[in-house]
């Protein structure tokens, strides 16, 4: 694939996705400086390496892409590999919609109006965005983090260029559960992420967008997987697709954020929650994101 230009919109928070993709200060699938971002992922069983020049500061907002692949892609694998770098720039929702939306709701207006070019960050890969969601579910950000980078080191596949790519469903299919339960995973986590790959990797479970294969259908599919629940398909739905109408009611500090923008004194429970939320479809996804930020709001 020959290098292209990516043109960013106006406004465009990058600092939010930086901060996104240097999660792991070790830095095994992700590279992240002021300058590039640099992101590894097996696609078709191929290392591959997103090499992301990113816009100087006072200079036009375009990135520079060059896709570095250790092998021969198909036309598919090479589209997959233009639609992960849309994903990492969290390009897939437009949040002008919400915004407008909101313009004069009594709960979000304020708070949509402090935050404004806010994004939906998402992973590479729909697999990676719910391997995520499994690994990280019921646990300390720091342990998520430490348990994700077993599994890269474990499923995953180093490039040419030193850079780990993040694995596929065949790649993380062929591991056992004991790979995983040696290394801190639990054994609930471990089934289920092994479950959830070979689902996928034998063609059981699509994770691809189709007419014959739509979101709801997808949804369903993945709540008939055991192990897997509403909170873990609403996040994967979200860092993965960018869908835009993702209820996240389940997600702990979604209720924290609302319950400050309450001014209450304790968390809604999921129920009400789920209730608040709901006055926001078909844009829950960015209600979400603009609570999730409320909490950790910019200088």
């Amino acid at each position: 694939m020959k290098p292209y230009a990516l043109a960013l919109p106006p406004d465009y928070r990058l600092d939010d996705v930086l901060t996104f993709h240097r999660r792991d200060t070790e830095s095994l699938a992700e590279e992240v400086s002021a300058e590039r971002l640099r992101k590894g992922v097996l696609l078709e069983g191929v290392p591959v390496v997103l090499d992301i020049a990113l816009p100087p500061a006072g200079g036009p907002a375009i990135a520079q892409v060059a896709v570095h692949t250790d092998g021969p892609l198909s036309a598919a694998g090479l589209q997959q590999a233009r639609d992960a770098v849309l994903n990492i720039f969290g390009l897939r929702i437009d949040p002008a919609p919400f915004c407008a939306f909101v313009k004069k709701d009594q709960l979000f207006a304020a708070l949509v109006e402090r935050q404004p070019g806010l994004r939906i960050v998402q992973s590479a890969t729909v697999f990676e965005a719910l391997t995520w969601a499994i690994i990280g579910q019921q646990i300390n950000l720091s342990f998520a983090i430490a348990l994700r980078r077993t599994f890269i080191l474990q499923a995953g596949r180093q490039h040419s260029s030193g850079l780990w790519c993040y694995p596929d469903a065949s790649s993380a299919a062929a591991l056992s559960v004991d790979d995983l339960t040696t290394r801190k995973f639990s054994r609930a986590k471990a089934e289920t992420l092994l479950r959830l790959a070979a689902l996928v990797a034998s063609g059981a479970l699509r994770l691809d967008l189709a007419d014959d294969n739509r979101i709801d259908q997808i949804s369903a599919a993945l709540l008939a997987v055991k192990g897997i629940g509403p909170w873990t398909v609403n996040y994967g739905l979200l860092r993965g697709y960018g869908y835009a109408d993702c209820s996240l009611h389940g997600d702990v500090a979604v209720r924290a954020a609302l319950q400050a923008l309450l001014g209450e004194d304790a968390k809604p429970d999921i129920q009400r929650t789920e209730e608040i939320l709901a006055r926001y479809s078909p844009h829950r996804t960015m209600a979400a994101a603009h609570l999730w930020a409320s909490l950790h709001p910019r200088d």
